[in-house]
């Protein structure tokens, strides 16, 4: 009987979520959307997102810090354990000394991508933003209102939807006093709401009838929130980071001889013919560093983008069942991808400053397994 109960309630949520809670009709846009400029420099909202996840984890640094004692406790004392145990993983793959000198830019990596991963699963994310004149085939329904005198919009639950003369007909039908819209040349003006990462639905959708929803407005929106690493710029720049500090630790501990791992002439230089294969050994190995910038972008890029894509669809077909499961999964592969990212980069680190000749493996520093 018990569970007959609960399948006929789950059953009973999803039509519930379907007829009344679903969002609209899903449209994945992959370019993050321009919001505002700072003089020449155009800010998106993945870019807006992202510094607030670096002002979040200051403020947690910085309040953990405050309260340190010998005995740590609460809130300090969590902190301290979850760093603590992360650089315990360090230093058991590269040992104490270069785990004290690897630490600081893995856990950089590692905190800052799992932060912005599950900063992303918000749900103000995708919902919340700037109003902008609509053009195209669909549009965004949007409720607009003003916070501290900046213009703002959201999309409400269960929006009506139109297409093509029908939104443009039900725009130009707005009541006046509604809040003038950006003119169609505006920066911006085509932006669209994509993949929205928390239980608010997502993308493109318009009033019916501007009678139907007097204080609504159709358009489009540029959502001021969305998940960071959905912006491939993003994990681009810590690849671009990642390659630099790996590169960088080989030269300062292994000298210029670090370089012989690129570019080894040396055979050829002596007359040796298969002295080739060396200088063509080293060409491979340039190209393998140079791909892990290419293997860490799309690799973060993709996993997160396929996620925000795969809560869209399910927040919209199968609201308040399906997608709690799915947010589940996000928030173990948003630790997964953290970590893999980190931990890709503490190898690679190791293994620059780890000497290889004469076909024995030495090592390049005390404290090296």
């Amino acid at each position: 009987m018990r569970g007959w109960l609960i399948a006929i309630g789950v059953l009973a949520l999803m039509i519930v979520g379907f007829l009344f809670v679903k969002g609209p009709s899903p449209v994945i846009i992959v370019a993050p959307e321009h919001i505002f400029d700072i003089g020449p420099l155009g800010v998106t909202n993945t870019m807006f997102t992202s510094w607030f996840v670096v002002a979040l984890i200051c403020a947690v640094a910085i309040i953990a810090g405050r309260n340190m004692s010998v005995v740590p406790s609460g809130f300090s004392g969590a902190v301290e354990a979850l760093v603590s145990g992360f650089y315990g993983i360090v230093v058991s793959v590269a040992g104490e000394q270069n785990g004290r000198r690897f630490f600081g830019l893995v856990a950089t990596i590692f905190f800052y991508v799992l932060v912005s991963n599950y900063f992303g699963l918000l749900p103000f994310n995708m919902v919340i933003g700037k109003p902008e004149a609509g053009h195209g085939e669909k549009q965004v329904y949007f409720k607009q209102m003003s916070v501290l005198g900046l213009d703002m919009a959201y999309i409400p639950v269960g929006p009506d939807e139109c297409e093509g003369t029908e939104c443009a007909s039900a725009q130009a039908a707005e009541p006046a006093g509604h809040g003038a819209l950006p003119p169609a040349g505006a920066p911006g003006a085509g932006a669209a709401v994509s993949a929205a990462a928390g239980g608010g639905g997502t993308v493109l959708a318009a009033a019916e009838e501007a009678e139907a929803a007097p204080e609504g407005t159709s358009g489009l929106l540029a959502p001021w929130f969305r998940s960071v690493n959905t912006d491939v710029n993003a994990p681009m720049a810590l690849a671009i980071f990642s390659f630099i500090f790996v590169e960088f630790w080989g030269l300062t501990t292994l000298g210029p001889g670090y370089l012989k791992k690129f570019f080894n002439f040396g055979g050829l230089l002596r007359g040796n013919p298969m002295g080739i294969i060396d200088v063509f050994v080293g060409f491979l190995e340039l190209l393998s560093e140079l791909s892990r910038v290419v293997s860490f972008t799309f690799r973060l890029f993709g996993n997160i983008f396929a996620g925000e894509v795969l809560l869209t669809m399910m927040t919209f077909l199968v609201p308040f069942v399906l997608v709690d499961i799915f947010f589940g999964l996000e928030l173990f592969v948003g630790l997964v991808q953290a970590f893999v990212f980190a931990m890709l980069t503490l190898v690679f680190a190791q293994t620059a400053v780890a000497m290889h000749g004469g076909g024995e493996h030495e090592t390049a520093g005390e404290g090296h397994h």
